[in-house]
């Protein structure tokens, strides 16, 4: 159970540890749950632990736009109505909470950027000297370099469809995006394409997200005993993930200052705050070093691979992309860094992906002080909910009445101006929204032009859309048929059957 505890002048601090909701909305049971509730356990039954995104959005979908689920004596308030989340996006009223699988990841990340409390001063130290990091000056210079990587991707497409072999579009995304984020931020090259299997950092890494992922739906007073294999093997994958970190920047900074990058790392070793002048300490730069290679490729991999499969599904979408591709950049060489934003609705195509599949699909807010959402539900200052993005993102009152439907024309100027600002939020919201969005969607815009121009996409013909979960979303299984443009490929007959 949570404890209360005095802060200097007498104020009540917030309680530490998990904060179920019935500390903090005195009116609970005006807010629906699931029924058949089963007392001790909760709202167990047919439940499925290796989804709770997609069974909180089948629940939330029935109940309505606030509901609450309770398991193990952990009760939890989510929403997904477009009114109350623009409450919640009230950065007067609401701020971050660190809370579920975010939490479980602080033994790995500590206080870096996505998983620090409010309070933790290393925060607001590391945005504003991480912040210049992401300018548009700072962007183009990371351009070259993510043109690098995406040609080590080609190649090896180019390989496969000469082959008439599909391609395993989710773990090449992760290849991809990972060399991206190493090179641009940190100089570091994990050689992800010369391997056969992924790089040991992204399986430690899959295992750590996993590993959180299982202790939100995992009892915990049964946690030691059900969780023991995996609270060794997470260990060790933490371990790992913090030895190479390690080897990073000791290459760093054994290296001639003659060679600075000027990327993340030089910055997060050698600039101090502009106005106190505090530097980030080592062990804070490990932390935000993991959370930039990890946060860094896993939700634009995800990103990617979502807007792949819609691609190949939609025949007309993919040649009004791709035609956008050949009238902006036509046979010229690499794209230069201004020509990216020219690809309007290539973008459009990459934020419908992120609407259906947010691969960060929810985000947590808590009142700064006690409030009322909604006109109707009382919340004690700290009481928290969970936005579930991926239902936000299908309310009917916002997006129409088929918004399961794959459209990118949701995000044609008028139609965005005609809706709220607050229902769209595959980054976040608030002073704590990803910092590197334009990054990623700068990588993933740039990644599709590239795929476009240069290939047909077919997809496997019983291939059917299955989301995996490990906090970030991304689809299971999947595989693409290419063909090169304007190079004669095998047959289909050939392809199936290779």
């Amino acid at each position: 159970m949570a404890q209360t505890t005095r802060q200097p002048g007498g104020a009540t601090a917030l309680p530490k540890g998990f904060r179920g909701a019935e500390l903090g909305w005195p009116q609970l049971r005006r807010i629906p749950h699931p029924p058949r509730r089963v007392p001790l356990l909760g709202d167990v039954l047919g439940v499925r632990p290796r989804t709770p995104i997609q069974d909180s959005m089948r629940i939330g979908a029935g109940l309505g736009p606030i509901f609450r689920r309770k398991a193990f004596g952990k009760e939890i308030v989510f929403v997904w109505g477009a009114r109350l989340a623009g409450e919640l996006a009230d950065e007067a009223r609401f701020a971050k909470h660190v809370g579920l699988g975010v939490a479980n990841l602080r033994p790995m990340a500590g206080d870096g950027l996505f998983t620090a409390y409010n309070h933790e001063p290393n925060w607001q130290l590391a945005h504003d000297i991480l912040a210049p990091g992401f300018s548009r000056d700072a962007m183009a210079g990371y351009h070259p370099l993510m043109l690098d990587a995406a040609g080590q991707l080609t190649d090896r497409w180019d390989a496969e469809a000469a082959a008439g072999r599909a391609v395993d579009v989710p773990g090449d995304m992760t290849k991809l995006t990972l060399e991206t984020i190493a090179r641009t931020g940190f100089g570091h090259d994990f050689g992800s394409f010369e391997r056969t299997r992924p790089h040991p950092f992204v399986t430690a890494m899959v295992g750590t997200l996993s590993y959180a992922q299982r202790r939100n739906v995992v009892p915990p007073a049964l946690a030691p005993v059900l969780l023991r294999g995996a609270e060794r093997r997470n260990a060790a994958d933490m371990a790992y993930l913090n030895r190479t970190v390690d080897e990073v920047v000791a290459a760093r900074r054994a290296a001639d200052a003659s060679g600075a990058h000027g990327d993340l790392l030089d910055r997060m070793l050698e600039v101090a705050h502009p106005e106190t002048g505090e530097r980030l300490s080592a062990e804070n730069i490990r932390r935000q070093v993991i959370t930039f290679l990890v946060a860094g490729h896993e939700t634009t991999s995800g990103a990617l691979s979502f807007a792949l499969h819609y691609l190949a599904r939609d025949p007309g979408v993919l040649a009004r992309a791709r035609d956008e591709v050949d009238q902006v950049w036509g046979d010229a060489a690499p794209p230069a860094y201004e020509q990216v934003a020219k690809l309007r609705y290539v973008r459009r195509v990459l934020d419908e992906s992120l609407r259906l599949w947010p691969t960060a699909p929810a985000f947590s807010r808590e009142a700064r002080d006690d409030t009322v959402l909604g006109g109707v539900h009382p919340m004690r200052r700290g009481a928290w909910a969970v936005v579930l993005a991926a239902l936000l993102h299908r309310d009917p009152e916002v997006w129409g009445e088929r918004p399961e439907e794959f459209d990118p024309d949701r995000f044609a100027p008028a139609a965005v101006r005609s809706r709220p600002a607050h229902v769209f939020k595959p980054f976040g919201t608030g002073a704590r929204a990803c910092i590197g969005r334009q990054f990623a969607l700068h990588e993933a815009t740039l990644v599709l032009a590239l795929l476009l121009r240069r290939y047909d996409l077919r997809p496997e013909p019983d291939y059917r859309l299955r989301v995996g979960e490990r906090l970030t979303l991304m689809p299971r299984g999947l595989r693409l048929r290419l063909t090169r443009r304007g190079v004669p490929g095998p047959s289909d007959g050939y392809a199936r059957g290779a």
